[in-house]
């Protein structure tokens, strides 16, 4: 793997960009998959800080799909030479709302290549840098760790959970039950078609999980949806990491802890056995 990382690492400042409009059908559709119960959308709202994670999808032609129903690497993200491809996290800054109605321009570059060994095996990380702009300038501006990993060792076991933080420490709270039809849902907005959110017989026989996998998307779009409910000011910053998969027909808790002084919050998601599934700081303006 070694020597596949240096020419790997020749994808480093590759560049793509794109177009995508903030429009009321798609907004409205994202609204309900969520189980809300809002207004249609009229031109000129402000789109809820999060939901950005429904623009931009990457559209290819059928022929160019992978086995696992992504787009087939070796395009914009390198063609990492490990089956298992995940989403690990991200840092977003808020510069500024973006507005139903708007024309949005994204910039994406990858930023950096790296090679680690985990407790299953070997990782390859690949981090994006993407900045979405509007008619008014620069609004978000973002960095997503994708993380590409070995096939498990056959019956080998599950690594060590981590245990999450009590629900007694949590400010706030929000428990989920992510069912197939939300699942699909969410993929059907964002164009994602990875196999492992929609088709069982793949993801258990191939992938070998027990059950459809949670989108890690929008398990970080919840994390944003709680902090929207209960902070007294916008968020600003966050900082995700993903730990663990969670999966469908269980249920999930989104959790948050404001700093005293309101202005930050540590959040987190636990999981059906009480382990730590997603970790995240905040800063609000």
């Amino acid at each position: 793997m070694t020597q596949n990382l240096e020419k790997l690492k020749q994808w480093i400042g590759r560049r793509e960009s794109d177009l995508d409009y903030v429009t009321i059908p798609a907004v409205h559709r994202l609204a309900a998959t969520l189980d809300r119960d809002d207004p249609l959308p009229k031109l000129g709202d402000a789109l809820p800080i999060g939901w950005h994670s429904i623009l931009f999808p990457r559209v290819v032609r059928h022929a160019q799909i992978g086995a696992d129903g992504h787009p087939q690497r070796g395009d914009f993200l390198p063609p990492v030479p490990l089956p298992r491809r995940m989403f690990a996290g991200k840092r977003i800054t808020i510069h500024a709302a973006l507005q139903v109605g708007d024309e949005v321009k994204r910039e994406s570059t990858i930023k950096d290549i790296s090679l680690k060994q985990g407790r299953t095996g070997q990782m390859v990380f690949v981090t994006v840098t993407t900045d979405i702009s509007g008619p008014r300038g620069v609004a978000i501006s973002e960095e997503q760790d994708i993380v590409y990993r070995e096939e498990p060792a056959p019956n080998a076991p599950p690594p060590a959970a981590q245990p999450a933080p009590a629900l007694g420490n949590a400010a706030w709270q929000q428990t989920v039950t992510p069912d197939p039809v939300m699942l699909f849902r969410y993929s059907a907005l964002t164009f994602n078609g990875h196999r492992i959110h929609y088709d069982h017989p793949y993801v258990t026989q191939v992938e070998g999980y027990p059950d459809l996998v949670m989108n890690g998307a929008l398990t970080t779009l919840l994390v944003f949806e709680l902090a929207r409910g209960h902070a007294a000011t916008p968020l600003k910053y966050l900082s995700s990491r993903n730990v663990r998969p969670m999966f469908v027909n269980r249920p999930l808790v989104v959790c948050g802890k404001p700093s005293a002084d309101g202005k930050s919050a540590k959040l987190w998601v636990m999981d059906d056995q009480d382990a730590l599934a997603l970790s995240a700081t905040a800063e609000f303006q």
